[in-house]
């Protein structure tokens, strides 16, 4: 017995403060358990003698359990304390006690004391043994000849057990059955099941008979010398075979296990990767020890038990696991429907039975057909030879709900095992869509006649007062050439607004074809600058293997050019503009070709960043504000997207544009 053995110091004291700061100063070394009564030192002494008492003197009725202590456990070793002269300490002279020591020692003394009184607690139970099995093997060399026939064992076969194996879905009641089965047919006194439990990383009493009333608190870690010797070693311990453990520690070790549970026999139960746990046999109800032949049968039946054990165990957390992924399913908004590959609905969640108004009990086990022609289209269609996903959109005549669904099939390797549908109601979100559209709708009619109205007050305005001096003037010449000139000019401008809306509202249809992403910028540099700016220096750089996309050429033109006319007015006031165009390619999937267009000018202002692509929002005196909510819509028209982001050191333009496979490549 060592310090780091199962074993812990038992404590009598009334004074709670006092042993408490007993347990503090040895918490280092081993576990102290405070006792506060007669009956109780009795208990754990009876359970096992070989421990470290500390006796407090100055409690009640302390020099009678010295006496009751050393009279019936005398293998116990006890250290004293108390006041230095007192009269209890002059009396725990004159009994066998380890040592005496003042009520008021230090850590350091204490634990050195306590060390010394363990190992001479180790000394003493080798010493024991040792005259143990001199005297054992002296009386079996004397008896060998002579020894008497044992009488017959009962019979114990794994068939007997068929009763307990019904239990395989209860851990605890399949255990509980075999405790009793193996106490009923062996007639043990003792027995008890030690195993993993499911949430504790530890192995714990999960079912006995006649058992100590302390091994229900008994709780063994993974790291715990006993689990460890029995994971290494994988086989029965007997207490009359003990001798042919060879180390001693070992030995002191399971002696000390046995004591604790009052077992004479203890087998380990073991799974492929794992120590499961043990079953543990006292002796028999006549007192004597097992026979061979039981021994035999009992590690016979250990095999299948454990064997048993570890389905029931695995059983366990499945059940679990399938508690919690339909408990998952069920909670799910979505209706979820699963079909084997035959097409038979085998799983269909509460969502699913309200959106398609069919019971459970009515939909599994049955053709997905039951549940409405489309959606059993979409599944049969997934579990077909492509296996492709599906998605389908429409509204149930009866209830009038938008259902929106996808299906994914469910595979094994090359294995179709069958199919799985997610079906959404987007009526509400559809409601809120219409709702909010409207809105949107009714906003952009607002703000149109607000911007309309604005720009068509201006020509209006200048025409009305040419017009009202055109009686006085009319023969004026200079007035009849400014008079034509400007009502020429105004109304082309409002010809122009009204081009601007149509166009807005109406886009022409694209064309795709391939387009050279450079070459079109070019075209569109060059219409925007007729001639070389003069405060303004434009880059264009692009590499020549740059693949083509699949567009439409004049819409992609027409974005590019209200980007870089919104650059360009940026850069009016700024001496030493900059517009500087990238193209290049993604290296990563999705391929495809990013276009930036960045300036120098003085960005957005914040009030107006969150609304670039919104109709009319425009920071200049004349205009619609249409033209990059026209290139949003072009790039969007073509699966790509355009982002903006604005500082005060400039604007930066992104546009990601996809690439078809098998994309032409070639100079720019």
């Amino acid at each position: 017995m060592t310090p780091s053995s199962t074993s812990t110091c038992l404590l009598y004291s009334s004074n709670g403060d006092w042993a408490s700061r007993m347990g503090t100063l040895l918490a280092a070394l081993t576990v102290v358990r405070p006792l506060n009564s007669q009956l109780l030192v009795q208990k754990e002494l009876e359970l096992q003698q070989n421990r470290v008492l500390l006796l407090d003197l100055l409690s009640r009725d302390a020099l009678e359990l010295l006496a009751l202590v050393n009279r019936n456990y005398p293998r116990a070793v006890i250290i004293a304390f108390g006041a230095p002269g007192s009269d209890p300490m002059l009396q725990a002279q004159y009994g066998e006690v380890y040592a005496i020591e003042a009520d008021t020692v230090d850590r350091r003394r204490l634990n050195s004391l306590v060390q010394r009184a363990f190992r001479h607690l180790e000394l003493a139970s080798e010493n024991s043994l040792l005259r143990q099995e001199t005297l054992r093997l002296t009386v079996m060399a004397e008896t060998l000849q002579n020894r008497p026939q044992a009488e017959p064992d009962p019979s114990l076969d794994i068939r007997d057990f068929s009763a307990a194996m019904r239990h395989f879905t209860n851990v605890e009641s399949l255990l509980q059955r075999l405790v009793d089965e193996v106490a009923d047919a062996l007639k043990v006194s003792r027995i008890g099941i030690f195993s993993r439990t499911r949430d504790i990383a530890a192995y714990r009493l999960r079912a006995g008979l006649r058992c100590l009333e302390s091994s229900v608190l008994l709780e063994f870690g993974e790291t715990h010398p006993y689990v460890n010797w029995m994971t290494v070693h994988t086989h029965a311990v007997s207490r009359h075979h003990l001798d042919h453990v060879r180390e001693v520690s070992d030995r002191l070790m399971l002696s000390d296990m046995l004591d604790q549970m009052g077992a004479e026999v203890m087998i380990p139960l073991q799974s492929h990767h794992r120590l499961l746990g043990w079953m543990f046999i006292g002796p028999l109800s006549t007192g004597l020890p097992l026979e061979k032949r039981s021994m035999d049968h009992l590690i016979s039946l250990t095999e299948c038990v454990s064997t048993t054990l570890e389905n029931a165990l695995l059983y366990e957390e499945a059940t679990i696991q399938k508690a919690l992924a339909e408990t998952l399913l069920h909670s799910m908004p979505s209706g979820i429907i699963a079909v084997d590959d035959s097409g038979i609905v085998r799983w269909y969640n509460e969502s699913a039975q309200s959106l398609f108004g069919v019971s459970a009990e009515a939909a599994i086990g049955r053709p997905v057909e039951g549940l409405g022609s489309r959606l059993a289209d979409l599944l049969r269609r997934t579990l077909g030879e492509s296996g492709t996903p599906q998605s389908g959109e429409w509204m149930q005549q009866d209830t009038r709900r938008t259902l929106v669904t996808r299906t994914q099939r469910l595979a094994n390797q090359a294995r179709c095992l069958g199919a799985v549908a997610v079906v959404q109601d987007t009526t509400d979100q559809n409601s809120m869509k219409k709702q909010q559209d409207r809105v949107e709708r009714a906003t952009f009619w607002t703000e149109l006649a607000a911007s309309l109205s604005h720009e068509v007050r201006n020509p209006l305005v200048a025409i009305k007062t040419f017009a009202q001096l055109l009686p006085e003037r009319y023969g004026d010449k200079e007035f009849q050439h400014e008079f034509r000139d400007l009502v020429s000019s105004e109304v082309e401008r409002l010809n122009g607004i009204v081009d601007q809306i149509h166009t807005f509202a109406n886009p022409p249809p694209l064309i795709s074809i391939p387009v050279n992403l450079k070459r079109c910028l070019e075209s569109r540099l060059a219409l925007v600058f007729p001639t070389p700016a003069s405060n303004i220096a434009v880059t264009l750089s692009a590499p020549d293997n740059l693949p083509k996309v699949q567009g439409d050429e004049r819409a992609l033109g027409e974005a590019f050019v209200h980007i870089i006319r919104n650059a360009a007015e940026a850069l009016v006031s700024i001496p030493k503009g900059e517009i500087t165009i990238t193209l290049a390619r993604e290296s990563s999937p999705p391929h495809g070709v990013v276009i930036t267009i960045k300036d120098n000018g003085p960005g957005i202002p914040p009030s107006l960043a969150d609304k670039v692509f919104s109709p009319f929002s425009t920071t200049k005196a004349r205009g619609l504000g249409l033209g990059l909510p026209i290139a949003r819509r072009t790039i969007l028209d073509h699966r790509g997207t355009i982002t903006v982001h604005s500082n005060e050191s400039g604007v930066l333009v992104t546009i990601r544009l996809p690439v078809p496979p098998h994309a032409e490549e070639g100079p720019s």
